[in-house]
């Protein structure tokens, strides 16, 4: 079995790289996919912890992308995380990041919530802030009693402490992702929100001409009816066909790591055709610069 979407403390999960694969190896995973948000700084723990245990990693992230429907959020697959024009985009996304962590917490201030960047440092174990780490501190200080009660009143969209992220356009998110040698994914579809099947038909459609390679077809979140939709779209468009949880932690307590879909993992071999993809990206990427020298 293989998951493709994993969260660690690097961004928004509450497991360390190291207890990430730790954990996908007393599931059975063959493969883990660590895409933290907007940040690659998980992986290279994450790599030496996999190659310790036994389990492929595939290296990846997840991108926000800035979108009119639902919530837009692209998955890169077999990233070259070292590469420089790859770190310095990603390093202004973190650092937007950070400038919208230090305005939320000021509105916290200003709305009576004694909490400071030291509580919510704390509750992010030295990985990347997030808002779940700033709901977990609301937990801790006694404010709400759950960290979905901290969404629902202070932290999602249209609430008070809610502070728009600087996010790419998706032409410019899926180009970053194949600059560094990878796989462009959709991820979580039915997040869109389009109001019918026929309009997000129409729409990855579009965002197959501008290049994206794949779609996440088995989510912990997709409905069987959903899933299959998704699969049909998918062969119809040629998109690669991707599997993941999404699995967070602390944050999402009914999503475990490794159940997708029917109360399994992801089927391995989606692997191969995801790396053969890498592959191809990587070596036309080379033909090009060998091309402009």
């Amino acid at each position: 079995m293989i998951d493709l979407h994993s969260h660690t403390t690097a961004s928004d999960g509450s497991c360390t790289p190291t207890e990430l694969i730790g954990l996908a190896r007393e599931r059975g995973l063959r493969a883990l996919g660590v895409t933290d948000h907007d940040t690659v700084g998980g992986l290279a723990e994450a790599a030496l912890a996999a190659a310790a245990a036994g389990i492929e990693l595939v290296p990846g992230i997840e991108i926000s992308v800035d979108y009119i429907h639902g919530e837009f959020h692209l998955l890169g697959y077999y990233v070259d995380y070292h590469n420089r024009d790859f770190a310095e985009r990603v390093a202004y996304l973190q650092e937007n990041r950070f400038n919208r962590n230090a305005v939320i917490l000021r509105k916290m201030q200003e709305t009576g919530l004694s909490v400071t960047m030291e509580d919510v440092e704390a509750e992010a174990g030295g990985g990347q802030i997030g808002r779940p780490h700033m709901a977990r501190a609301l937990v801790t200080k006694g404010y709400v009693g759950s960290v979905q009660e901290a969404f629902d009143r202070y932290l999602a969209d249209g609430m008070p402490l809610h502070v728009p992220k600087v996010k790419l356009a998706p032409p410019e998110a899926i180009a970053l992702v194949h600059r560094a040698g990878g796989v462009a994914v959709l991820a979580h579809p039915k997040f869109l929100e389009f109001p019918d099947f026929a309009q997000l038909r129409a729409e990855l459609q579009r965002l197959k001409d501008i290049g994206l390679d794949g779609l996440e077809c088995y989510y912990s979140q997709h409905t069987e009816q959903e899933t299959a939709d998704y699969l049909a779209v998918a062969r119809e468009f040629g998109l690669l066909v991707t599997a993941g949880s999404d699995f967070h932690g602390v944050s999402k307590p009914t999503v475990p790591l490794g159940i997708i879909y029917q109360g399994a993992g992801g089927d391995e071999a989606l692997l191969a055709p995801l790396a053969e993809r890498a592959g191809r990206t990587r070596a036309e990427r080379c033909s090009v610069r060998s091309g402009a020298g």
